[in-house]
């Protein structure tokens, strides 16, 4: 398939992001500047989460605090985060990389954005959940551009990275 658009620039509430013309919900379109080849692919997405045993207040405040990001999210943080700006800097497994996470507010959501050393950026998205037993973490993982493997190799870091949260919060071992 050849296009014959060009895909257009829109502005959401904090910046400028290229859409091409030919995405709907279910696919992104892998033929315009960022894609890798000339074909329709749907996106697969994985919702990860754990429960944990403490308030949602408490698991909020914990895995909020960048002093904390490198006792649970190995998978991001290897180090402790410098603070710049708005953004965390930080040592990670892929190199150093950025992160910026929305603004804190009342309803458990810690998505984040994540600038890696390619200048790819990421959108994470991670809600602490109210949940009977207290509190659910759910993350959710697309794969975007990785191979089968590599996404399940993500999945799993991401799932240690829980399991870890899960255990401090929790006070036991990992």
């Amino acid at each position: 398939m050849t296009l014959d658009t060009q895909p257009e620039l829109h502005q959401d509430a904090t910046r400028w992001t290229v859409r091409c013309q030919h995405v709907d919900a279910r696919q992104l379109h892998f033929s315009c500047s960022s894609c890798r080849n000339d074909r329709m692919v749907p996106m697969k997405s994985r919702h990860l989460s754990t429960v944990i045993s403490a308030s949602p207040d408490a698991v909020y405040a914990f895995a909020a605090a960048p002093e904390n990001l490198p006792k649970w999210a190995a998978g991001l943080a290897e180090a402790a985060a410098e603070v710049r700006e708005d953004q965390l800097v930080v040592a990670s497994p892929m190199g150093e990389v950025t992160v910026k996470f929305v603004p804190p507010n009342d309803f458990g959501v810690l998505d984040h954005e994540v600038t890696l050393p390619t200048g790819a950026v990421v959108a994470n998205p991670l809600r602490v959940l109210t949940h009977p037993d207290g509190a659910e973490v759910v993350f959710t993982l697309r794969q975007l551009d990785l191979s089968d493997d590599d996404f399940d190799r993500d999945a799993a870091m991401v799932e240690a990275d829980l399991a870890r949260l899960k255990s401090i919060l929790e006070n036991k071992p990992a």
